[in-house]
């Protein structure tokens, strides 16, 4: 992939906001620097000092449009790859409705925002491009309690399975055709301005590709015995940023970013690892471990110089014949161990067995990953 730097485990993030109005419709704003895909919904990329995806919506919302959003829960996790830009994990959030008082307050940032518009779940469909319109429409169409939704490429898998068809005919994409006015005018789509012409966008796309900062990310997997023990792995002991100490941790490793999505990942980390071929079940819960510019305790020195996204799957129940057949990863494994909560949690780093312990819990209800940062439920 041309536009992807580093070893190939880096990716971006970005984060978006789903505002509904009264009527059950969507908010939707014209980029006037883009002249391809001009319609899209409030956010942005993730930068370095935001501590969370929240942060980044939020900020990019007031950067936007000029007011501060109530976010509600995260809508969906979105992975997607591509052949002409770098992998990117997307967050999007609902907000709080906003009413037609809240809307005309807007006070937006003329180079990022031209007008702004509600449609209809269905002209959204349509306007929307095509990977953004199917990653509205599913988070649109499923039942709030199914969320957030796991998605890849746009599309359902994991629980998302179960309350959405894996492959469904795209609305036909038209972008601002048809749409009202994306600026001004009757329907509440603005302060009564008409959206002026295109924009130069402030560099090239390759450039600014190129100067987008990165996350790297990991997909785990969550193993218990019919005791409730969890399978827990010793990293062998190297020169890193912790010193030659014990380090356990969930099974798994770091996502290929550049040529793998999460569940091929975790995939291949336990046949690596332990020898297994398992398909890994429901997305329990994803972790977002702040990078050295806006957590002080991160760094370097700690493995987080940028973010780091931890991904936690249900391996399940391991049996007495699994357990027989492991064959451990000798470059990177010294052993295993089965651990009761009370000895996983004095094995593990703080974040790692707040962040052990919320997937476990999930484990107990329904819908999809809780939103974790540094291991602590958000939102």
């Amino acid at each position: 992939m041309g536009a992807s730097r580093g070893d190939g485990r880096e990716l971006l993030a970005a984060a978006g906001v789903l505002f509904p109005d009264e009527q059950g419709r969507v908010l939707v704003v014209r980029l006037p620097y883009d002249r391809k895909h001009p319609v899209a919904i409030p956010g942005g990329g993730w930068e370095p000092q935001d501590r969370s995806p929240r942060e980044t919506a939020v900020r990019e919302v007031e950067e936007e449009l000029g007011f501060t959003p109530r976010l509600g829960p995260l809508a969906c996790i979105d992975w997607t790859l591509d052949d002409f830009r770098p992998p990117i994990a997307a967050y999007l959030y609902w907000a709080q409705p906003l009413t037609a008082e809240q809307a005309a307050a807007f006070r937006p940032d003329a180079a990022e925002v031209g007008g702004w518009a509600w449609l209809t779940p269905e002209q959204a469909g349509h306007a929307l491009p095509p990977r953004l319109s199917r990653r509205v429409t599913a988070c649109l169409r499923a039942p709030r309690s199914a969320g957030p939704l796991e998605l890849e490429d746009s599309r359902p898998v994991g629980h998302t399975l179960d309350h959405l068809p894996a492959v469904e005919p795209p609305p036909a994409y038209t972008g601002p055709a048809g749409v009202p006015a994306l600026g001004g005018g009757p329907g509440g789509q603005g302060p009564g301005h008409s959206p002026g012409p295109a924009s130069e966008p402030p560099m090239d796309r390759d450039t600014y590709i190129a100067t987008r900062p990165r996350i790297r990310a990991k997909a785990r997997a969550l193993f218990t015995d019919g005791a409730g023990r969890v399978l827990l792995v010793r990293l062998r002991p190297w020169d890193g940023p912790r010193g030659r100490v014990p380090y356990w941790t969930l099974p798994g490793g770091g996502i290929e970013a550049d040529r793998e999505l999460p569940r091929a990942a975790v995939r291949r980390e336990i046949r690596e690892e332990l020898g297994w071929e398992v398909e890994p079940g429901r997305l329990l819960a994803l972790d977002w471990q702040p990078g050295a510019a806006a957590d002080p305790e991160a760094g370097p020195a700690t493995g987080r110089d940028t973010a780091v996204l931890v991904s936690v799957f249900d391996g399940g129940t391991v049996t007495e014949r699994m357990l027989g057949s492991i064959a451990l990863q000798e470059e990177e494994l010294v052993e295993y161990r089965l651990c009761d909560p009370a000895e996983a949690r004095t094995l593990l780093t703080g974040p790692s067995w707040a962040r052990t312990a919320a997937a476990l819990a999930a484990r107990e209800r329904a819908g999809g990953p809780v939103e974790l940062v540094r291991g602590l439920a958000v939102g």
